[in-house]
């Protein structure tokens, strides 16, 4: 596997991870619980924002993001 199809399969679980949550998580929650390390986190993270998929919030110094 490819580093693209990495990221994309990394996308795939955050993406699933969130449409369970139906909330806002904490990026390092979603770090944690899927196992990622901070760069394969923060690729899938950009290749879901890039396709407008969610949504950010930072708040009390707290990453948060839900599907849109």
């Amino acid at each position: 596997m490819n580093k693209i199809e990495e990221i994309g399969l990394n996308a795939g679980k955050i993406w699933t991870y969130l449409n369970n949550k139906k909330d806002f998580a904490e990026v390092l929650e979603i770090k944690f619980q899927l196992k990622l390390s901070n760069t394969d986190l923060f690729l899938a993270l950009g290749w879901l924002a890039r396709e407008d998929k969610l949504v950010f919030l930072f708040q009390d110094g707290k990453l948060r993001v839900k599907l849109k």
